[in-house]
């Protein structure tokens, strides 16, 4: 009759707390067959369901006269208005918020689902008139005039609890960041030598207020081949550290996680991703994989701790711990910290949370944003890390304003930023099929790999040997003052540091295409803005070099004669901004970063443009930045408010037409269950019958599954029983309807009444969005975006024609995309993949024979070393942590097609060709 039980794995727990619940003695309800469930068996088969999907699409006839619209169906009844009736209110609206507050407080065990906001917007309405009704009960006063003052005080708290919550957000994102920027630095550091007077102290601290030479610190050795040795065993044991602990507690700790952050705060829920855990070992982790010197930043991972924080605080208030939208306010405030934090910049942190992060940032949003990043740059400028005033290392001031015909190098630099941003988006997603599928079972191993080769090949170059936030503090600098590392401004030395910068701006790029996405705290920010600084300090050196060579050409004639002329300090700064442009695509809130760094008013307008120019760049090869182009890739359901789209199709076109809805009345409670059970949709459309298919509302499956839990533990109610979705179904016509002639209800039916009738009325939504078939998919797609529903049923003439949700406008999307643009060599690069794979396991054989036969000869241990278990080439596809959670049980929405998300995790596999 049905198909198999194939619930989603993100229902089980809730399953399991539900069936928890139950009393023992209710036995398993067998599946009858009846004649009005031909409908559901007809469409019941998952199987059959994801074949008829993708093949049948209902077209109906439509009226040349009728204009497609929204509809907001509304199936209420006005009752009449007296004192006893509004006690019934009270009383109901109160009964209704407490099952509300039970059926949430179920739903917090769902994973891989997405929000419904207009659900969420009416339980939060529904919670503040059930707390203004208790409110007029106990804190009125005496003589009956308002409110008490304890009442006003419980009020003022409500209403003021967003601000309590971004106060402390922003008090311990800053608290954070000066931690991490402490430990980061000395742990940076120790890999190069000590500090002979106090070991916790870093070079920098240890060498305060030395003029020439420092005594105090001290290299590991004076032969420089054990100091190479000594950095590359702490780079691969800071980096074994930081892999081992995110494996072991935290999977979700690995990457950047803006990508996912920005799907969580448009209505993607991901258990764990923000938790407490995954706070604690990013904040652990993050300076060990900065101090193993992989080619990874701390900017993208600060806005994942700093989200994290305000998630873990804002559990704390019940106003935030329920209500997914009001939580998503706090989550873009927190973004808006982390960014803040990390660069130094409040504002440019706001403006990055509006433009990247934030699908929906409403004008309260953005103050509450301004005041939590502004509390958090506060605390950590009080904090003081670096004790020189300075919020991030690579702060510097310009005071020498720039040159008209210096656009020309500008322009290049912009143009650099939008191949970088091209290229290394293109084959880090290449790079990222590849770990998916080869690579997965290894996460610790790669990451001590990778840091042992970065280790090895950057040792040499002097940019590349020390971190990276302090290789752009040295490339920001100007040669005046008395600064210089290794004679970078020494005239004699041009040509050398040339070739050394355009050597570590290769190399750096090679190496965050391959370390970018290893299962470590990783970020791209600080690794791209110091290739584009690596880049931009050598062009300027070179047009100083043109200036000092032709001093008296026309083209340099703005020039005094007596004097510096170029800086090249600026040209780093502004390849630094260009890189971190080309690989994110935001615009204005790099410029505002930038700015905030420096503090040049007068570089506005030349990084203006020099954004301007990697942007028309960038989007010649693709739109959306490495963010996007990761959701993209990993299949996750986010619709860009970036993207436009013209398709040119109706939404009957995409909509899924044959799908499970229920009779309102009439349907045995034991059919309902098996209907619930056998398949696995996050809801059902509620229909008058299998025939008319007359729109009634629509039912989620959590709530279903409580009315039905509900229903046999307190009532024992049999299988015989029926279930009526409608007033009307109990007997009592809703035209008539009134309070004195009370609706059958848990509370008042009879468990030995031979003709029991469950009345499921308050659990359904009486005013699903439906539309019309001939409404644009655009348009469509558009409502998805504003206002968040998790499904739109479509109906016509009041018919139910089909419904539509997130996944459904990804699969057609991906599928005109797929025709637009056509793959080649896809073949070609399979085998490419096939031959790097059979490389890396030759060469870790060799590397096992290698450590067995030094092991034998050293009698150390027994048996063999084995770097990679044989097992066979595409084995490590699934990853037991992070990627095999995110690949799979993704949002088994609302209705009928579970699995469309088989077609988006195709991305995964083809990622990047």
């Amino acid at each position: 009759m049905f198909a198999p039980n194939s619930i989603s794995p993100s229902i089980n727990p809730v399953r399991r707390k539900l069936q928890a619940r139950k009393l023992p003695n209710v036995p398993h309800i067998p599946c009858p067959r009846r004649p009005h469930d031909e409908m559901n068996r007809r469409s019941g088969s998952t199987s059959e369901t994801r074949q008829t999907q993708t093949q049948t699409r209902h077209q109906p006839t439509h009226s040349s006269s009728f204009t497609p619209s929204l509809r907001r169906r509304n199936t209420s009844v006005s009752l009449r208005s007296d004192p006893e009736q509004a006690n019934a209110e009270a009383t109901a609206a109160s009964a209704e918020h407490v099952i509300h507050e039970e059926i949430a407080e179920i739903k917090r065990y769902e994973d891989f689902t997405t929000i419904d906001w207009v659900q969420d917007a009416a339980r939060e309405q529904l919670r503040r008139r059930a707390r203004r009704k208790e409110r007029a009960g106990v804190w009125e006063r005496a003589d009956g005039r308002g409110l008490s003052w304890r009442g006003k005080v419980s009020e003022a708290y409500d209403a003021g609890q967003a601000w309590i919550v971004v106060t402390l957000v922003g008090a311990a994102i800053g608290l954070n960041a000066a931690f991490l920027n402490i430990v980061t630095e000395w742990l940076s550091d120790i890999k190069l030598g000590h500090c002979t007077t106090a070991f916790y102290l870093n070079e920098n601290f240890c060498c305060w207020g030395a003029e020439s030479g420092c005594p105090e610190w001290k290299r590991w050795s004076g032969f420089w081949p054990i100091n190479y040795v000594f950095y590359i065993l702490f780079a691969a044991l800071f980096s074994l550290t930081a892999a081992t602990l995110v494996k072991s507690f935290a999977p979700y700790a690995a990457g950047s996680g803006i990508s996912e952050i920005k799907c969580i705060i448009a209505g993607f829920v991901m258990k764990g991703f923000l938790g407490a855990w995954t706070l604690v070992i990013k904040s652990i982790g993050l300076p060990l994989a900065i101090a193993s010197g992989l080619s990874v930043g701390k900017e993208g991972p600060s806005v994942h701790y700093a989200v994290c924080t305000g998630n873990v605080i804002s559990r704390f208030f019940d106003k935030y711990r329920r209500n997914a939208a009001k939580t998503r306010e706090i989550l873009s405030a927190s973004a808006a910290a982390g960014v803040g934090v990390a660069f130094g910049s409040p504002i440019g942190g706001v403006l990055f949370s509006l433009e990247e992060m934030s699908n929906y940032f409403p004008l309260k949003t953005m103050w509450r944003s301004y005041f939590c990043a502004l509390v958090a740059t506060a605390v950590l400028a009080a904090m003081n890390p670096f004790r020189t005033g300075q919020l991030v290392m690579f702060q510097v001031k310009y005071d020498r304003s720039w040159h008209f015909f210096e656009i020309l190098f500008y322009l290049i630099i912009g143009a650099f930023g939008g191949l970088y941003g091209a290229f290394v988006i293109k084959w880090n997603l290449r790079v990222q099929a590849f770990r998916k599928k080869y690579l997965a079972k290894y996460p610790i191993l790669e990451s001590v790999t990778l840091a042992v080769i970065t280790a090895m090949i950057c040792y040499p170059n002097m940019f590349l040997r020390i971190d990276m936030t302090e290789s752009m503090e040295i490339l920001f600098l100007e040669c005046e003052g008395g600064h210089d590392y290794d004679e970078l401004c020494d005239h004699q030395n041009r040509w050398h540091m040339i070739i050394s910068l355009a050597i570590a701006t290769v190399v750096r790029t090679l190496l965050v295409i391959i370390s970018f996405g290893c299962k470590v705290p990783a970020g791209i920010f600080v690794p791209s803005m110091a290739i584009g600084a690596s880049f931009g300090r050598m062009v300027g050196i070179f047009v100083q070099h043109l200036h000092e060579s032709f001093p008296s050409s026309a083209f340099f004639a703005a020039c005094e004669p007596d004097g510096p002329c170029i800086t090249p300090g600026t040209y780093a700064f502004l390849g630094a901004a260009a890189a971190l442009s080309g690989i994110m695509h935001i615009t204005v809130s790099v410029v505002v970063i930038m700015f905030e760094l420096t503090g040049a008013l007068t570089y506005i307008l030349p990084t203006m443009i020099v954004v301007g120019v990697t942007k028309a760049v960038g989007e010649r090869f693709g739109h959306g930045g490495i963010a996007d182009r990761t959701i993209w890739f990993n299949g996750f359901p986010f619709l860009d408010n970036k993207e436009e789209h013209t398709f040119g199709v109706p939404v009957s076109q995409v909509m899924a037409s044959h799908i499970i809805s229920l009779p309102a009345t009439g349907l045995e409670l034991r059919a309902l269950e098996c209907i619930v059970n056998e398949n696995q949709y996050q809801g059902y459309p509620i229909v008058e019958d299998a025939n008319s298919k007359t729109l009634i509302g629509y039912i989620g499956r959590t709530e279903l599954r409580y009315a039905i839990d509900r229903a046999k533990r307190d009532q024992l109610a049999p299988g015989h029983a029926k279930c009526y979705f409608t007033a009307s179904g109990t007997g009592v016509d809703s035209r008539t309807l009134s309070s004195s002639i009370p609706a059958v209800t848990f509370d008042t039916m009879s468990a030995t009444s031979s003709s029991l009738r469950i009345d499921l009325s308050k659990f359904i939504d009486p005013t699903p969005l439906t539309v019309h078939p001939r409404l644009p998919l655009e348009t469509v797609m558009e409502l998805f975006k504003k206002m968040g529903p998790r499904v739109i049923l479509i109906e016509y003439r009041g018919r139910l024609t089909g419904l539509v949700t997130v996944k459904d406008c990804l699969k057609y999307q991906f599928k005109v995309e797929a025709h637009e643009n056509p793959q080649q060599g896809s073949g070609l690069l399979d085998e490419r993949q096939e031959m790097v794979w059979s490389v890396i396991r030759k060469t870790a054989g060799w590397v096992d024979g290698k450590l067995n036969w030094v092991r034998k000869r050293l009698r150390i241990g027994g048996g063999d070393i084995r770097l990679l278990s044989p097992v066979s080439p595409g084995s490590g596809a699934e990853d037991g942590g992070r990627d095999a959670g995110l690949g799979r049980g993704r949002d088994s929405d609302e209705g009928v097609d579970v699995d469309v998300e088989v077609e988006l995790e195709e991305r995964g596999r083809r990622g990047g060709r």
